[in-house]
């Protein structure tokens, strides 16, 4: 496995990315109502990357090996659909939950963030749901040290989501990142402290915890790229870019419209510069 560190050039083109990626987010929220299509969103989305960013979408097009190209410039995941969801021309109904996923490319570099969005009022379980997840994912990342090793995160993941009634979808994972959508190394979301790779200054990496309401088995819908709760149980993501510092942690997808910080983490660390 070959993890590429990051320079301190690198790092500040990382971190305009995964401002610009969580911006898209913020200029998203209002939108995410009630009658509101998915497609809608992904236009919304595409046109600010594209006119005032000056970003590039990096799901438009993406194709790894054996699947076909993605279409559309936002992952928009509704109800029980666990990550990429291609957006639709259904418009979303009071209580869905939906988990909207940005990546852009600025000069070369990838920002890679997702929220969920609850549409008008959600029920006691969906919002538990999204919260729990939202947590989950902060238990992972601060975690995050040189020293530590990757199966601390998907440990600490796996144990505050599994304790909370909830169960962790295996398939899936966060992953490093940089010039490249996906690089090494993979970030599990469950495993045993003390295990896998060691953490260093300089790696970057998603942390994007999927998060069931029922059982965590998943299976692939017929376009491709939708994945789905086979029992149908609402499932819940939320995904941060993480930079291991010397110190510790800084996460580069935090913008003015971002949720609070759940109080177990210090928001000091969160933001803190190498």
């Amino acid at each position: 496995m070959t993890i590429t560190l990051k320079t301190a050039a690198d790092i500040e083109g990382m971190r305009v990315a995964g401002r610009l990626a969580a911006e898209v987010l913020d200029m998203l929220t209002p939108h995410v109502v009630p009658g509101v299509t998915t497609a809608q969103l992904d236009k919304l989305a595409h046109d600010h990357m594209v006119n005032v960013q000056g970003t590039v979408p990096a799901t438009l097009g993406y194709q790894p090996p054996g699947y076909p190209a993605y279409p559309a410039s936002c992952c928009t995941s509704v109800n029980h659909q666990v990550c990429h969801g291609i957006p639709n021309d259904r418009p979303l109904k009071n209580g869905d939950i939906v988990n909207i996923d940005i990546t852009v490319i600025k000069d070369g570099w990838h920002g890679d963030t997702s929220r969920m969005f609850i549409v008008g009022e959600g029920s006691i379980q969906a919002k538990r749901l999204c919260q729990i997840t939202y947590e989950a994912m902060w238990k992972g990342i601060v975690k995050v040290r040189p020293g530590a090793r990757l199966g601390d995160i998907g440990h600490a993941i796996q144990t505050f989501a599994e304790s909370s009634g909830f169960s962790v979808v295996r398939e899936f994972c966060g992953h490093g990142i940089g010039k490249r959508f996906h690089e090494e190394p993979q970030v599990l979301h469950y495993g045993r402290p003390g295990t896998l790779e060691e953490l260093v200054p300089g790696m970057i990496f998603t942390i994007e915890p999927m998060i069931n309401a029922g059982r965590r088995e998943i299976r692939e819908l017929g376009d491709g790229w939708t994945i789905v709760t086979k029992d149908r149980s609402l499932s819940a993501q939320w995904e941060h870019t993480v930079l291991v510092t010397e110190t510790g942690y800084e996460v580069l997808t935090l913008s003015a419209g971002y949720p609070p910080l759940p109080a177990f983490v210090q928001p000091a660390a969160a933001l803190a510069t190498s």
